[in-house]
């Protein structure tokens, strides 16, 4: 029988998980996983795909990375944080489920998201579905008129945008002056009733944030800034996300 020599060490390959526990304070708590099972137990995506967040945690500890990258069931995690909620050590799974998004090159993500970010991108307004700063307010100033008319008991509210010095910054589900513009005025009416001094902002405007969702760090934080900057911009106190 001849000798053979195992060499061991050497340098440790780079994984997904390693690139992670870098990110997160205290790497993410990410090596205190019991697998008792309770992250899955209230996961709305476990099931999907036949993945659930523990075994997703155990794939990433593994150095599964490219079974993860494959993987679809990061993009069905809703990053609700219910698992962090119920984890008796407080493990970070969205964050890692965010990160494992980042794996895919960005065209290879799912087109919806994708095309909802880049809509987004295209117009101060912020909105996924395209809709401009003027085509916004061109609805707003429509319904609210409307509705004015209609009930007479309403016939002071008020839709403003870009308020100088309103209390609250709202904004707003951009699918809804598109599509759905009656569903504008539930909104305006409980904030009539209860005396509230808002505004909406011709700019960022929109509610939802695809390129959040997409793991797009760069676009998210433009998308965010745009809207924080009109607030600001209009002296707002509060902002009021709907979404």
């Amino acid at each position: 029988m001849s000798d053979q020599v195992v060499s061991l060490g050497g340098k440790k390959r780079s994984t997904f998980i390693d690139k992670v526990k870098e990110l997160l304070p205290e790497g993410g708590n990410l090596s205190l996983c019991l697998t008792c099972g309770a992250c899955s137990s209230g996961c709305p995506a476990t099931g999907l795909d036949g993945m659930d967040p523990r075994k997703f945690l155990r794939m990433a500890a593994l150095g599964m990375d490219e079974e993860i990258e494959k993987s679809d069931w990061p993009w069905m995690c809703t990053m609700c944080q219910r698992c962090i909620y119920v984890c008796p050590m407080k493990i970070d799974i969205p964050q890692l489920v965010f990160n494992a998004r980042a794996l895919r090159p960005r065209e290879q993500r799912p087109k919806g998201i994708l095309g909802s970010c880049d809509l987004a991108l295209k117009n101060p307004s912020t909105s996924a579905m395209g809709a401009t700063p003027e085509d916004f307010a061109f609805v707003v100033e429509d319904v609210l008129e409307e509705y004015r008319e209609a009930q007479p008991e309403f016939a002071d509210m008020q839709a403003p945008i870009d308020k100088q010095g309103a209390e609250f910054f709202v904004n707003q589900n951009s699918r809804e002056p598109v599509t759905e513009p009656d569903e504008l005025v539930p909104l305006w009416k409980v904030l009539h009733l209860a005396g509230v001094d808002w505004t909406y902002g011709s700019h960022g405007w929109a509610g939802e944030n695809y390129c959040m969702f997409l793991a797009d760090n760069d676009a998210w934080e433009h998308i965010t800034r745009t809207t924080a900057n009109q607030a600001d911009k209009l002296g707002c106190k509060i902002f009021l996300n709907t979404e």
